[in-house]
């Protein structure tokens, strides 16, 4: 058996998927099959079972996978003892965002990350917030720009980029674009536009609407703020975004605070408490990056 095998098997274990684990590992699913299967031979049993849709662990499989993640431990533990001595930063990261929000610090960030460490691979993924903290506290990512309720989630180390309210936003022809203000069952009483659950501002409705005991009706969801602004634009309902998703359509919609909302919508970096030099480094890089100015969050 040799690493690779082991971290081949590692990550179909974690992700119960050969397609995801080879997106996971940048080789081909049946390089993955292949590898694992070789791995089983040498060890003569059967690790995964693949009867099903999801990849699970047979008896053995869940025997071998805690040693098997000590066996990627230690061998990580050696190339950084190595690379600290030659004063080199290697490693690969996992970078998550938010899917639909645009923010070019972090890229910003990533690009000097680059230039400082070269040796260090980068996989930037999408998904919902929700999705996105999950995998940096189960460690299938290192670090991600999400959305939250209130405040960024615990448990995990964060910087708050942006902190800002909730609002509507609607055409001009629209009986509230007059008023500009407008409390949370006016507005519900509308068709609404907005983010998909698992998404930072759907969290922030649906925790206000549960709180003040609005029973909105969703007429349509989309995970871009672009695709929300574009759906209210054509009189399909009320739109539902962060204040400053909301300001970039000036141009065609109106936006109305909402006075009874006091749950901000949060836009925050998070990543593990323990941190390996590489994503030490490009921590420093987020925090130097958006430190310049203004998050600009865009669709």
């Amino acid at each position: 058996m040799d690493i690779r095998q082991l971290e081949y098997f590692v990550a179909v274990a974690e992700e119960g998927n050969f397609t995801r684990a080879a997106q996971r590992v940048h080789i081909s699913q049946s390089g993955v099959s292949a590898q694992i299967k070789q791995l089983e031979l040498d060890l003569g049993a059967p690790l995964i079972d693949r009867s099903g849709r999801i990849a699970t662990l047979t008896e053995a499989g869940a025997a071998a996978l805690e040693h098997a993640r000590a066996a990627l431990s230690a061998a990580g533990a050696v190339r950084q003892a190595v690379d600290e001595v030659n004063g080199l930063i290697r490693g690969r990261l996992v970078v998550g965002m938010v899917a639909g929000c645009t923010v070019t610090a972090l890229f910003d960030a990533l690009a000097a990350l680059h230039r400082a460490h070269p040796g260090i691979d980068i996989t930037l993924i999408e998904d919902n917030s929700d999705r996105l903290v999950e995998r940096v506290r189960t460690g299938s990512a290192d670090l991600a720009l999400i959305g939250a309720a209130g405040a960024a989630p615990t448990g995990l180390d964060s910087l708050s980029i942006v902190s800002e309210p909730l609002v509507a936003a609607v055409p001009p022809g629209h009986c509230l674009a007059a008023r500009h203000r407008a409390s949370l069952a006016e507005i519900g009483a509308f068709p609404i536009v907005t983010m998909p659950e698992g998404t930072g501002v759907r969290a922030v409705f649906d925790l206000a609407c549960a709180r003040l005991g609005v029973q909105p009706a969703i007429a349509l969801q989309a995970s871009s703020p672009g695709a929300v602004a574009d759906l209210a634009a054509r009189g399909l309902g009320v739109a539902i975004l962060s204040q400053s998703m909301a300001e970039h359509h000036l141009d065609r919609l109106t936006v109305v605070a909402i006075d009874d909302v006091d749950i901000p919508a949060v836009l925050a970096v998070v990543w593990a408490t323990t941190m390996s030099p590489a994503l030490r480094a490009l921590v420093g890089h987020v925090a130097r990056a958006f430190a310049v100015g203004p998050a600009a969050a865009r669709q």
